[in-house]
């Protein structure tokens, strides 16, 4: 029945309020795993993540984003990471879309296994990129691209779909 098999995608919500229940390092490998079964442009997989459950790094985070103060009260942020490609004529370079993909599959992996999780965008705004470097002692050749707060939901969002019929266009615009 493939309409079950795409019911997390309804059910992913961005959450924002989280209970202080740890989240399982068994379900922390899942999201990671999850992460890295995005597509990658050339397979090149330029994405690292970082764990981040150490409250004294999770608050730094949240005073570093104007948008992430979640961090604080979720148990876990991860923090994906792309490492931009060398230039190498000719080839384009991907990274963006790997790590939104890639970002994307933490969020629907949450919700599969009811987690709550929120996308907090860092990438393109340099302020947030060189505030997260220095946090979590961040390499210069990779750039972090999103926090993503994760834990146990302590709010319920129903499932949705913002489908918009007028937005879709058949052969031509």
């Amino acid at each position: 029945m493939p309409e079950l098999r795409i019911e997390n995608l309804f059910a992913r919500r961005s959450i924002r309020q989280f209970t202080d229940e740890i989240v399982d390092p068994s379900q922390v490998d899942l999201l990671i795993k999850a992460a890295m079964a995005a597509p990658s442009a050339g397979d090149r997989k330029p994405w690292h993540f970082v764990v981040v459950s150490d409250p004294v790094l999770r608050r730094a985070l949240a005073e570093a984003h104007p948008h992430a103060k979640m961090a604080m009260q979720a148990p876990l942020c991860i923090v994906p990471c792309g490492i931009p490609a060398e230039s190498i004529p000719g080839r384009n370079d991907y990274w963006v879309q790997d790590l939104a993909a890639a970002t994307e599959n933490i969020l629907l992996a949450a919700a599969g296994i009811e987690l709550g999780a929120v996308w907090c965008g860092v990438y393109p705004i340099q302020e947030r990129i060189e505030a997260l470097r220095r946090i979590l002692s961040i390499p210069e050749e990779a750039v972090p691209f999103a926090i993503v707060p994760v834990g146990h939901p302590a709010e319920e969002k129903p499932a949705r779909t913002q489908y918009d019929s007028t937005k879709v266009h058949e052969n031509i615009w």
